[in-house]
C-alpha cells in the first residue's frame, strides 16, 4: 500500500509470484509464434518465483478456444489468475477481425464473470514479422501483469 497524492491510500500488485497458482492458455495456430510467447511467459513466471508446481499450461487449437478453456480453469477456483496466449495474424478476408474481436471480449468477459485476473497476450498483428518483434516481450509482459493482478485482488479483498 502506497499514499496517493490525495492523501487516500492506494494500492499496486507485488511482484511476488511464490504463493499464487497460475493457469495458462495457449492456442496452437501460429504455433511457432505462441510457443515463443508461452516460453518467455513461463521463464517469467519462474523470475517473479511462481512454483512451476502451481503452473498448468493447457493448449487449444486456436485463438477461438482459448476462452472455453480459460472458463473451464476459472470455474476451479484452483488459480490465482490467468493466462492467454495465441497469434491472430490480418489475412486478406474479414475473419482477422472476427477472431480479435470476439476472443478478445470473451477473455474479458470472463475475467469479470469469475472474478479472476486474465492476462491477455493473443496477438493482434498486422504481419508475421510484427509477431515476431512482440512475442517475447509480451509473453513475458503477460507474466508480470497475472502476478501484479492476483497480488491486487488479494490486497484488496
Amino acid at each position: 500500500m502506497q499514499d496517493s497524492d490525495q492523501g487516500r491510500p492506494s494500492f499496486e500488485g507485488a511482484l511476488d509470484g511464490s504463493d499464487l497458482s497460475v493457469a495458462i492458455v495457449q492456442a496452437r495456430f501460429n504455433d511457432a509464434i505462441t510457443s515463443a510467447l508461452a516460453s518467455a511467459c513461463l521463464a517469467e513466471l519462474s523470475v517473479l518465483g511462481v512454483p512451476a508446481e502451481a503452473i498448468r499450461h493447457v493448449t487449444v487449437p486456436g485463438a477461438l478456444e482459448v476462452p472455453l478453456a480459460l472458463q473451464a480453469l476459472a470455474e476451479t477456483n484452483d488459480y490465482d489468475a490467468l493466462i492467454a496466449l495465441g497469434c491472430i495474424i490480418r489475412g486478406e478476408t474479414y475473419h482477422f477481425e472476427l477472431v480479435a474481436n470476439e476472443s478478445g471480449s470473451a477473455v474479458t468477459r470472463i475475467g469479470l464473470d469469475h472474478g479472476i485476473p486474465i492476462a491477455n497476450a493473443i496477438l493482434t498483428v498486422e504481419n508475421e514479422a510484427q509477431a515476431w518483434a512482440r512475442a517475447e516481450p509480451k509473453g513475458r509482459d503477460a507474466a508480470r501483469v497475472a502476478v501484479e493482478m492476483a497480488n491486487l485482488l488479494k490486497e484488496i479483498e
